[in-house]
């Protein structure tokens, strides 16, 4: 049988080498087509090869009647409608690793260029002066680099970095001080790197959680001169708060190549002479455009041969019947993980997730992908899905359990997710309730009966007249709004919590007061 294949967007010969290689491949390259052009010829192609320049909208995907896969040579998927692929049964891969080296090289390369004022010294030199002293650096030889972010690229820039000899502080939510000292470098929470570093690195995903994570307070805990370094997502770092920073004399310096707002031709950043800028360039290098061309290349033959794909990013086709009884449960299943993403302290080390009643019958490996999905995603960010969510759990080192049992304890079907770290277990437990949707019903050993959606407040406590009333009365100070509370007691007296629905999520400062209230030991915001 002969697959043809499609690529629409500029690819390198030698990236596209395995399919050439193949036998029973028709490659077609057109990198020309207009949207209604590409709608009109995908009739012809079992998979559609793309950059980023190719949108590959619903009207495509619906046309392309004999498409079996689409593949991305990138990290993201933005230009790819994965509900229309996923509804249709056509996986879609990308290559979340090519850039690994890439960016972790430019990551160097601009904290070298920092350190030795290099781009500034060139641009003396273009205007005709000769100023050695204007521009003497430092060496990088003892100074402790703050990577903040650990995953793939932060990993490799560590390595290199001790291979100028820096020391290496390091913080990722799913890091220990085992892992760390494995890694040969030193563990640390976010405040520990910024104190400790003389030049800060960020490698995390942009999420709700590290928006601004460098921000006006994380600057005033650095040391004086410290310099900074940003190849991964813009946005991380509060760029108002750089300014100011840079011109009170707190950062010596900045090296910055991914921005809040691309293109960044006019921000007042780029009227320092201590910050230097490159135009999001992380992954511009040969290697890397070949490299990732080369691994979705590999996915399309192995998939379109019977084999398995290596970076899917959709959830793969299941039998109609399996779907109808599952596909209520994605939603729920991953408000679960995302519940105890919020809940639990430390990094995970192990996952039990248990199915009671119906769902024990059935093959319900969909649900477990996505309660990793809900648990990963507030830490990984977007690049976790319903299909990569296992392997990315094995690859941090988390184990995973998938439990049945046929008691339900009254319920027609009962999922329990459970998350052990180092110092804690949690768990959270919940069903859908016909003509009421989805509920969660026990917390850890207490019973309760809230709604998994948007912003709640959970709350240790000692079962005390007052203490209900004083939470009552400082999120009333707080401009938050009781919509709903759950509360259950395990002996009168003893330890109790609360669950609140609330309009609006409760900050820092305010969480902070009600850990401070008489009998109140614990308050967690989750958003779900």
């Amino acid at each position: 049988m002969t697959y043809n294949i499609l690529i629409s967007d500029p690819l390198s010969e030698d990236g596209i080498f395995p399919l050439r290689q193949a036998e029973g491949f028709n490659i077609v390259v057109d990198t020309s087509l207009t949207p209604e052009q590409l709608a009109e010829k995908i009739v012809d192609f079992d998979a559609l090869l793309v950059r980023s320049q190719t949108q590959v909208t619903r009207e495509i995907i619906e046309k392309g009647t004999n498409l079996k896969i689409i593949g991305r040579a990138g990290v993201g998927v933005d230009n790819i409608d994965l509900p229309a692929a996923t509804e249709r049964g056509i996986i879609v891969v990308n290559a979340p690793d090519g850039n690994t080296n890439s960016a972790a090289e430019h990551t160097i390369a601009m904290l070298m260029s920092l350190a030795r004022n290099i781009p500034q010294a060139f641009h003396s030199l273009k205007n005709k002066k000769w100023d050695r002293k204007a521009f003497i650096g430092v060496e990088v030889k003892n100074k402790t680099l703050g990577v903040v972010g650990f995953g793939r690229i932060g990993q490799e820039v560590a390595a290199r970095a001790k291979g100028q000899r820096m020391n290496v502080i390091a913080y990722d939510p799913f890091l220990t001080a085992e892992k760390a000292e494995k890694l040969g470098v030193q563990f640390g929470s976010v405040e520990d790197v910024i104190k400790a570093a003389d030049f800060i690195t960020v490698h995390t995903p942009l999420l709700k959680e590290t928006r601004h994570l460098i921000n006006k307070e994380a600057f005033e805990k650095m040391k004086d001169g410290v310099q900074i370094v940003n190849c991964a997502r813009g946005g991380i770092i509060d760029e108002d708060a750089l300014y100011d920073a840079i011109v009170s004399g707190k950062v010596a310096g900045a090296a910055l190549d991914v921005f809040e707002e691309e293109p960044f031709v006019d921000h007042r950043l780029l009227t320092l002479p201590q910050v230097f800028a490159t135009p999001h360039l992380g992954a511009s290098t040969v290697e890397a455009q070949e490299i990732v061309a080369i691994d979705v290349s590999y996915d399309v033959v192995s998939f379109l041969n019977g084999g398995v794909v290596k970076n899917p990013v959709n959830l793969p086709s299941v039998s109609k019947d399996v779907l109808a009884k599952i596909e209520p449960y994605f939603n729920f299943v991953e408000k679960l993980g995302s519940f105890l993403s919020d809940l639990a302290d430390g990094v995970p080390e192990e996952v039990n997730i248990t199915y009671s009643g119906e769902l024990s019958n059935i093959d319900v490996r969909p649900l477990s992908r996505n309660a990793l999905k809900g648990l990963l995603k507030s830490k990984l960010g977007e690049s976790v899905n319903d299909v990569n969510a296992k392997f990315l759990a094995d690859r941090i080192g988390i184990v995973v359990n998938e439990l049945k049992t046929t008691k339900s304890k009254g319920f027609t079907s009962l999922i329990t997710v459970e998350v052990k770290t180092a110092t804690e277990t949690r768990k959270v437990a919940g069903t859908l309730l016909n003509g009421l949707g989805a509920r969660i019903l026990r917390v850890d050993d207490f019973i309760v009966d809230v709604v998994p959606d948007g912003h709640l407040l959970f709350i240790r406590h000692k079962d005390q007249p007052g203490a209900i009333g004083r939470v009552g009365t400082l999120l009333a100070t707080e401009g938050v709004n009781i919509a709903a509370m759950q509360v259950g007691r395990s002996e009168i007296g003893g330890d109790a919590i609360m669950m609140l629905s609330i309009d609006k999520h409760v900050e820092k400062s305010g969480i902070e007061q009600l850990k401070g209230l008489a009998d109140i030991s614990d308050a967690t915001p989750i958003d779900l």
